[in-house]
């Protein structure tokens, strides 16, 4: 596949295997007594499903976790859940429906589904009796994230995003479709989404979502969100890992200029998950930011 896509295009999909490799750390599935009893598991009934989260410390201000493609709260902010100051923070880590324990149903991707997901999350911390929340997104997270904030200005505190973009282009679609065959991911990086979804519904649901994510190369420039991205009005961080070989620095760059005020933090040795490989220094500068 890679010789047919030339160029740019070609570098991003071997830097992605490269990611995919041994020795690489990934999200590991661990049940949830292992974070200890300061962490609750419990659903909460919003829209019609029955959404799971994950909830520790008792600080005035309350943070919603929002994992990426595939992830759930105990898969994608282990570090953060743990290691956040639960004395300042309110932590909730939330699966999105479809994902991680907020099943049935099962996942789809209609066209609006990242807007489904946004609406999902904040009347999931509406339901929780929060007040306002502060969003902190990872790649997919951080796509639902930027429209919460956009769709929902009042209701957010602030925002951090990482790994997330507002449009698609054919190079991002291309990288995509690399991750499509999940029996060709290295068995490492496999073995937690296997354990936590079982293979076959591991398999299908990766294939959904790059169908949905291809959904939006065919919508005006490839947007997934751009439109939105002046209507936010929270204060925001955009962290970017300068070796993420999936969403490249323009797209932090882009937000950094069509969100207002924001701020661009940029992590040189930072990959795609920066958030766990250098988790210490993300929580820290998080906290910082988010007092």
């Amino acid at each position: 596949m890679a010789a047919l896509l030339g160029g740019k295009a070609e570098q991003r999909l071997r830097l992605l295997f490269s990611w995919l490799k041994p020795g690489i750390q990934v999200p590991r599935v661990r049940p949830v007594a292992a974070f200890g009893s300061s962490v609750v598991s419990a659903k909460a009934a919003v829209n019609g499903v029955h959404l799971h989260y994950l909830r520790t410390g008792d600080g005035e201000h309350a943070v919603l976790l929002l994992p990426g493609m595939l992830g759930s709260g105990e898969t994608d902010f282990g570090p953060q859940i743990e290691n956040l100051n639960k004395k300042l923070f309110t932590v909730v880590a939330w699966d999105p429906r479809g994902y991680g324990h907020s099943r049935p149903p099962d996942r789809d991707f209609p066209v609006d589904f990242f807007e489904r997901d946004a609406k999902d999350a904040i009347d999931l911390m509406k339901t929780l009796n929060f007040k306002k929340v502060s969003l902190l997104g990872w790649s997919d997270g951080g796509i639902t994230a930027l429209i919460a904030a956009a769709r929902y200005p009042s209701y957010v505190s602030k925002m951090v995003v990482w790994g997330a973009n507002a449009y698609v282009t054919k190079q991002d679609v291309e990288i995509y479709q690399g991750l499509r065959d999940v029996s060709k991911w290295n068995e490492r990086t496999r073995k937690p989404l296997e354990a936590l979804y079982g293979f076959d519904y591991f398999a299908k649901t990766c294939e959904k979502w790059v169908n949905g994510i291809d959904q939006f190369k065919h919508l005006p420039d490839g947007s997934i969100c751009r439109d939105l991205l002046p209507l936010v009005q929270c204060p925001t961080l955009i962290v970017h890992g300068e070796k993420d070989p999936l969403v490249p620095r323009f797209h932090a760059d882009f937000l950094h200029r069509h969100v207002r005020g924001s701020r661009l933090h940029l992590m040189p040795e930072g990959k795609h998950n920066l958030h766990l490989h250098f988790a210490d220094k993300f929580n820290k500068l998080v906290e910082d930011f988010l007092q």
